[in-house]
């Protein structure tokens, strides 16, 4: 027997969404963790992973991962640090105006998803996140790890943002980035100028470079302004 065809109308497939591919640190809060523990625990500048890793003598995630490692406290003291990070109060209200429009927010980041998860889950955001893996002990400090098995893997940074972009390219229909930091600048160069957003050094480096964005404030000022494509960068 030939199968009845059926008469309901078949479903639509969903639109492919839009994503805004976003740093963390200093991107969706106020300080980065890094300098954060950097001050809490401080280096002579000629021994500062940091210093080390801007005058190319170590790579971003392992200077993140020594900074990392000299903290010793104990876990609800960390969590202080971790909160003074100030994720911004605007963002759950601006992904939620986002999403309404049908933009997803992917979080890519060269920090440690042991606070970018915690951060997040405190103000009840549920979103994509690429981070390195972590774990905390009071007696080896947050222990970074390369993400070894992500499909973004980088030796450099742990997580290669411009691959996150590249993936975000092919199954979006339009694409965003915003972020702050050295890390942030590749990427931010793959999307339009009206969907770049930046702030801290990345801006001060694309303003270098003559390349156009949109400076942002907070995640508020952000939505509003790729929400509404005839704001000038």
């Amino acid at each position: 027997m030939k199968p009845v065809p059926s008469s309901a109308p078949r479903l639509a497939d969903p639109p492919p969404p839009r994503i805004l591919v976003s740093d963390f640190d200093g991107t969706m809060t106020r300080w980065d963790f890094y300098d954060l523990v950097r001050k809490q625990w401080p280096l002579p500048p000629d021994s500062d992973p940091w210093e080390q890793y801007v005058a190319g003598r170590l790579t971003h995630f392992e200077a993140l991962a020594a900074i990392f490692a000299r903290i010793r406290t104990d876990e609800a003291t960390l969590l202080a640090l971790v909160d003074r990070m100030e994720l911004d109060p605007a963002l759950p209200e601006a992904e939620r105006t986002l999403r309404e429009h049908g933009w997803t927010i992917t979080v890519a980041s060269a920090g440690c998803e042991w606070y970018v998860l915690r951060l997040l889950q405190r103000a009840g955001l549920v979103l994509e996140v690429h981070a390195n893996p972590g774990e905390f002990s009071p007696d080896a400090g947050l222990r970074m790890h390369l993400p070894v098995n992500s499909p973004f893997f980088s030796r450099s940074t742990g997580i290669d943002k411009v691959a996150v972009v590249e993936a975000a390219q092919r199954r979006g229909t339009a694409v965003a980035f915003a972020g702050d930091g050295r890390p942030d600048l590749e990427p931010s160069l793959l999307v339009p100028p009206e969907r770049r957003f930046a702030r801290g050094w990345l801006a001060d480096e694309l303003d270098r470079r003559s390349e156009a964005f949109h400076h942002f404030e907070d995640w508020a000022e952000l939505a509003r302004t790729l929400l509404n494509p005839s704001s000038p960068c």
